[in-house]
């Protein structure tokens, strides 16, 4: 399997020669090549951070210091996932880039929120809120799925911090609109349930909510092989598609439910191009799914100056299935925003 890399401009304007060769030399420096792939999945925590929102949402955030690191990079996950999908990555910059990572409202240790404020919208806010209490400097903002969605609302809502406060984007595995919201939903509903029907039946299971999740859990067989298609692209180890199964199942059918309506509604590529004020990478595999990589490519076409990985073969949750080649592409946005910050 292969990458394909395409490059529009030079992000922020770093076209010299000698710039881009002391950013290639520093991007190798950054992160641990390998790392996490020994450690046990959902093992990697710090001291808890409580982030308020705006109405009042406790969200629960962790925070990996790092010496000398100006910088903060925060992760933001998808829809029903939560911080721990991050793992390879975190366990790649620990120690040596300072990391935020948190749960999204409703989410993994997060509180839960009412019906009304499961929105793509309130992520947003709730991405600012993140920032203002977790990043006492600077920040990249690196987003999977619903989590770019975030980042992406967070641009609609207060375009004037991204040159400021936010001085880099990561877009993985996401969009701005245009979505069929069905097919995020395949490997989280009961067997025997999809298409169409997934669309029109997601208000009556959420009424049964949880009869719901007993099925889930009594289809694991099922839900195994429906998580293996639809989550990564190629075979991938057995522990990943339990990893990724484990975080989903683990996310309340009524959550799952909450969110859904949002998805349909999200037209915002409007808005997007406020991320070309900043280094902005666009990342996303080949068969993808859920978000397909003609979502990334019109990201990419409508956003001045980013740069697009395609990554060949992979599937959605290609933060795991293909992480160091994720990583790799992280390792150089965050030496472009590190010589944005230093150029100040």
């Amino acid at each position: 399997m292969g990458l394909v890399r395409t490059m529009v401009g030079a992000a922020a304007g770093l076209t010299a020669a000698g710039v881009a060769v002391g950013v290639a030399q520093r991007s190798r420096s950054i992160s641990r090549r390998g790392a996490g792939e020994h450690v046990e999945f959902g093992s990697l925590h710090s001291t808890p951070l409580n982030i308020i929102t705006d109405d009042g949402i406790d969200l629960h955030a962790e925070v990996d210091e790092a010496p000398d690191s100006e910088l903060t990079v925060i992760f933001v996950h998808g829809y029903a996932l939560n911080l721990d999908c991050w793992h390879f990555q975190r366990a790649s910059y620990r120690g040596r880039v300072r990391t935020v990572f948190y749960d999204q409202r409703s989410h993994g240790r997060s509180a839960r929120s009412s019906e009304d404020n499961t929105t793509i919208d309130q992520l947003g806010s709730d991405l600012r809120r993140v920032i203002d209490q977790a990043s006492p400097g600077p920040c990249v903002l690196v987003g999977h799925s619903m989590g770019g969605m975030s980042v992406i609302a967070l641009a609609e809502q207060h375009p004037e911090l991204f040159g400021d406060k936010v001085v880099g984007a990561a877009l993985i595995s996401t969009t701005a609109g245009g979505l069929d919201p069905g097919r995020i939903l395949f490997p989280m509903v009961p067997l025997g349930l999809g298409g169409r029907v997934v669309g029109r039946a997601v208000r009556t299971l959420d009424r049964g909510h949880k009869v719901v999740d007993l099925a889930r859990t009594w289809g694991r067989s099922v839900a195994d092989v429906m998580t293996d298609a639809y989550a990564f692209g190629d075979d991938v180890p057995g522990p990943y598609v339990d990893f990724v199964f484990d975080m989903l199942n683990s996310t309340p059918f009524a959550v799952v439910a909450d969110f859904y309506p949002t998805f349909a509604s999200l037209e915002k590529f409007e808005h997007v191009a406020v991320l070309g004020g900043v280094p902005t990478s666009v990342i996303c595999g080949t068969n993808d799914k859920i978000t397909s990589v003609g979502h990334a490519r019109k990201l990419h076409a409508q956003i001045p100056g980013s740069s697009l990985l395609e990554v060949e073969g992979a599937g959605h949750m290609v933060i795991l299935e293909r992480h160091a080649d994720v990583t790799a592409e992280l390792d150089d946005l965050i030496s472009l925003a590190q010589h944005r910050i230093e150029a100040r």
